[in-house]
């Protein structure tokens, strides 16, 4: 098999990184279902145990840049068995956990592991697969991020129920070292070797680089993880911090690059790489617009209409079982279609987004749940064609050397877009509700994620014009070269 050649064992090799993918993802969402279950257990306040979900979120985003770069510089394979090595057996910890305080720091830990894997998924999928074959692999990963999201708390609930208190909730941590152990020796056999080469950490890591990235992207994080108690005020002064260090990495990674040393971020990918800096706003802008959505809802449904937890979560399970199939089928058609697939779904979202909003202000408040599963439903149609089609699309003129840095940069964009939106439809929530009712303050939240929603449309629609225009050119130039070589001959 020559250089040229797919890699016979890729379609496996793809399965084992999308389970190891999958349970990363699932930790964000099965653990709030045992949050209560922990309170009572360990026997300590809501602040400390909100970290359980706040402190993982916090350190996945902050490690997806240096993850990728260590992938890139040290080879996928070492990094993901690393990673997930890491991620079994902080889950063991977890669930192991004496008191809160041991909990909490497994879970910081476990994030970081996390945040190590992830990029590792979208390098491997850059390396393993080219054209059509690309697109599907990432529509896979689309779907397996809608399945994580719709199981989640349904998952969480059956554990509960299956292993009851005072200990059950050690069990969602624990679920993940079987399927980890499996994952990790079948990773072993499967996933491609990388050409050994020397390697030296002080010339080819940009520590300098990494400490700033990570101050400003804390600087962004941390007020916005920590806003539901207050956080945003207590810290706000954090933004400051996050936009000076901010400045700094760039500058230096700039620096960097002209000395000829390997930066922990080439900033000539925003600059020079066709389609990666507006399709990186995209995505940043539409986990702004949709991921606070699911926080929104669980609050209307149960402070509002007095669901369960279980009951809440399958209330929103067809937004994200919709997103899971749409995923796959867009992954085949982005190839096809290309942005004009993400401009669509990004309108049939911010469409269902309003549709809800109108819905719940003309059925009473009984009949919510129900009246809001088709708007919710087609909007997953949307998502599923917005998320993998815009990674593909944002990666595709990527050089394959930097593909996990790339994909660390997008995921952590998308993260910050994710918090931010979190922060900002909880607030409208919350500002509205305390005057006008929880069927208002859902509406006002909808309208203001479908605001969001159209402004990553907006980028789409700029950058497939932008596309266009540089097929055009690209034709131009083939058509030039065409000409010189008939006068040549």
């Amino acid at each position: 098999m020559t250089g040229a050649e797919p890699d016979p064992r890729r379609w496996r090799a793809l399965a084992v990184t999308l389970t190891a993918g999958f349970m990363t993802l699932l930790d964000v969402s099965i653990v709030n279902t045992a949050l209560p279950s922990m309170q009572r257990d360990l026997n300590t306040g809501a602040g400390t145990i909100q970290w359980v979900v706040s402190g993982y979120a916090l350190a996945f985003g902050l490690v997806l840049v240096t993850g990728g770069r260590l992938g890139d510089a040290l080879g996928r394979r070492r990094m993901f068995l690393l990673a997930l090595a890491g991620f079994v057996a902080t889950s063991a910890l977890a669930g192991a956990a004496p008191d809160p305080a041991t909990l909490v720091a497994a879970r910081l830990a476990q994030g970081c592991a996390a945040g190590m894997l992830t990029p590792q998924n979208s390098g491997l999928i850059q390396d393993l697969f080219r054209g059509a074959e690309r697109g599907r692999a990432f529509g896979m990963f689309g779907a397996v991020v809608g399945i994580s999201t719709a199981v989640g708390p349904v998952l969480g609930g059956v554990i509960l129920a299956l292993f009851g208190d005072p200990d059950g909730w050690r069990w969602v941590f624990y679920v993940n070292v079987p399927i980890g152990v499996v994952a990790f020796g079948l990773a072993m056999k499967l996933l491609p070797r990388t050409d050994r080469r020397k390697f030296r950490l002080r010339t080819e890591i940009d520590f300098a680089g990494i400490a700033l990235l990570a101050v400003a992207v804390l600087g962004v994080l941390l007020p916005l993880v920590q806003s539901e108690r207050g956080g945003l005020g207590r810290f706000w002064w954090l933004f400051g911090v996050a936009i000076v260090f901010g400045a700094a990495f760039v500058w230096w990674e700039r620096r960097v690059t002209r000395k000829n040393r390997p930066p922990l971020l080439d900033i000539r990918l925003f600059t020079g790489t066709p389609g990666y800096a507006s399709g990186a706003a995209v995505g940043a802008l539409y986990f702004c617009g949709f991921a606070g959505i699911w926080l929104v809802f669980a609050l209307f449904f149960q402070q509002g209409l007095g669901y369960t937890p279980l009951q809440s979560g399958l209330a929103v399970t067809p937004f994200a079982l919709s997103s899971a199939v749409t995923a796959a089928v867009a992954g085949r058609l982005v190839a096809r279609f290309g942005r004009r697939l993400t401009v669509a779904g990004l309108s049939i979202v911010a469409l269902a987004l309003l549709s809800v909003g109108v819905v719940v202000q003309l059925v009473p408040p009984s009949a919510a749940g129900f009246a809001v599963a088709g708007p919710l439903l087609i909007g997953g149609i949307g998502g599923g064609m917005v998320i993998s089609p815009n990674t593909t699309l944002t990666l595709e003129c990527v050089p394959n050397r930097l593909a996990g840095v790339a994909g660390g940069a997008l995921q952590t964009g998308q993260r910050i877009g994710t918090a931010i939106g979190t922060a900002v439809l909880a607030s409208v929530f919350e500002s509205v509700v305390a005057t006008s009712g929880h069927q208002t303050a859902l509406t006002a939240a909808m309208c203001c994620a479908a605001g969001l929603t159209l402004v990553a449309l907006a980028f789409a629609t700029l950058e497939l014009r932008a596309r266009r225009r540089r097929a055009i050119l690209t034709e131009d130039q083939q058509a030039a070269q065409s000409a010189a070589n008939i006068h040549r001959t």
